[in-house]
């Protein structure tokens, strides 16, 4: 009895916990969510939460189990699905083995684009249709899994057209209501979390932008999280893949910190695929789409490429200086978990010159944010640049991210800040520029941007165009 009390205490702790923690902004705290038959209050909270997930399991080996698992499902002909390189490595020749052991019948296609496009998803699924397959294993990134996806469900629903479940406006994003096959993922990157999602995005080449098909009836059925598979990528699709794996970008050879990021990889995709993402991926998305002569180093690919990561990750700084007035508290709440209370130290150390940091300030304020003297340097610059520019205490301490004592304000700048350093140590591309685009592009980087409402409208902070302008141009340089 006394365990029992115990149990159902800590239960209760937690509950109170998630109440305590459960988000206040203005898109997700909904007048709507008021719990039936409590009465209204002048505060508006969310009362409960559904998780849509795929199964999954985690460990160092499991993807030896993946025969087990087709044949517990009565599959007898299955779709090996995955990308020309990583059909002559490891994870693939796992899968394969065990599909044999187990006297699983297969085929593979090996011809997923890495960043898919319209035509390279309908590839896959003319070869769908003509296999008949009764289930699908995806092996690779989000690319793999996503172009699995999109073949399990077009040759689930073989006479709809192809923009029927695409997203609108571009597609007429119609719900899928038939049923789709088994689709078992094996990711052998950390960072998509597509393992978890009902998401499947891709280069629509007629606008050249991105967009997809969303819906929970298209998630995996078993995601196969395998850390063994990880230590067979190269660090910049590491670090383009997740941005939160410093430590195993750095050591490629640390089994722990790339298991944990596996591992962390697939709770982000948990997140994001329930709670939504927004400015940073619809404004990646026209990043990606309009790509001219970029190709991201260790990517063996035979055309122009901003992967998805680094399209989404660019564009950081400048949305969360935009954002942070809605809610400085969860901004200060992100740099202190990003180590914010930690000295930033100068970004600009392998550059700097006193001229670098005034030609900064001249670039300020930041998108969408008005202008305001602080202490003679414009409050939305760099607080590396007041370090430097300025004498007085409050702009010496500037450096330091120390999120307890910053003034809700500075909430913007202090996590802009945080992420540059943490892209600076990463060496990630300096901003736009960096990888091929100038300000003449940022008329049609907006007008990629427009149509992802889906995405968009889930910003705390509503954005005009104008304010998507100022967002692309600032994000043109970050260091």
């Amino acid at each position: 009895m006394a365990a029992a009390a115990a149990a159902r205490a800590r239960v209760a702790h937690l509950l109170r916990q998630l109440q305590r923690a459960a988000c206040q902004c203005p898109t997700h705290s909904h007048t709507y969510s008021q719990a039936p038959g409590l009465p209204a209050s002048g505060k508006t909270t969310d009362y409960a939460f559904e998780m849509a997930v795929s199964n999954i399991r985690y460990g160092a080996g499991v993807t030896k189990e993946v025969g087990m698992d087709l044949q517990n499902m009565g599959a007898k002909n299955v779709c090996l699905m995955t990308d020309k390189n990583l059909s002559q490595l490891p994870p693939v020749q796992v899968v394969m083995d065990s599909l044999v052991k187990n006297g699983i019948n297969f085929k593979v296609y090996d011809n997923v684009r890495v960043e898919p496009t319209d035509r390279s998803f309908m590839e896959a699924i003319e070869f769908a249709k003509k296999g008949a397959f009764d289930a699908y294993v995806a092996v690779g990134g989000g690319s793999t899994m996503d172009t699995c996806k999109a073949a399990n469900l077009y040759a689930s629903s073989p006479h709809s057209d192809f923009l029927d479940y695409v997203n609108a406006p571009i597609g007429k994003g119609k719900p899928v209501s038939v049923p789709l096959k088994p689709l078992i993922a094996v990711p052998t990157t950390s960072g998509t979390g597509s393992e978890t999602t009902g998401v499947a995005i891709f280069d629509y080449e007629h606008l050249k932008v991105k967009t997809g098909i969303a819906s929970r009836a298209i998630k995996p059925t078993l995601g196969l999280i395998d850390p063994l598979h990880t230590l067979h990528m190269p660090d910049r699709v590491v670090a383009n893949s997740g941005f939160d794996v410093l430590w195993a970008v750095r050591n490629p050879d640390d089994l722990e910190a790339r298991s944990n990021m596996h591992l962390a990889s697939a709770f982000a995709g948990i997140g994001f695929g329930n709670a939504g993402v927004h400015l940073c991926h619809g404004m990646s998305y026209p990043i990606s789409g309009l790509v001219k002569t970029y190709k991201a180093k260790d990517y063996n690919v035979d055309h122009p490429l901003v992967p998805h990561g680094l399209s989404v990750v660019l564009t950081s700084p400048a949305v969360f200086s935009f954002t942070a007035q809605m809610s400085p508290e969860r901004h200060l709440e992100t740099a202190e978990i990003l180590g914010g209370e930690q000295p930033i130290g100068n970004v600009r150390a392998k550059l700097a010159a006193p001229a670098d940091f005034s030609a900064e300030v001249r670039r300020v304020p930041q998108a969408g944010l008005a202008p305001s003297v602080f202490c003679g340097v414009d409050r939305w610059a760099s607080l590396h640049v007041k370090a430097q520019l300025c004498s007085c205490p409050q702009c010496q301490g500037a450096g330091r991210a120390d999120t307890h004592t910053a003034r809700i304000p500075d909430a913007g700048p202090i996590l802009a800040d945080t992420l540059r350093k943490f892209l600076f140590d990463l060496d990630v591309d300096d901003g736009l520029a960096s990888i091929g685009y100038s300000k003449a592009d940022i008329p049609a980087l907006v007008k990629g941007t427009l149509p992802q409402e889906r995405v968009t409208k889930l910003a705390p902070r509503p954005q005009s165009e104008e304010d998507l302008s100022a967002l692309f141009e600032a994000s043109m340089k970050l260091y």
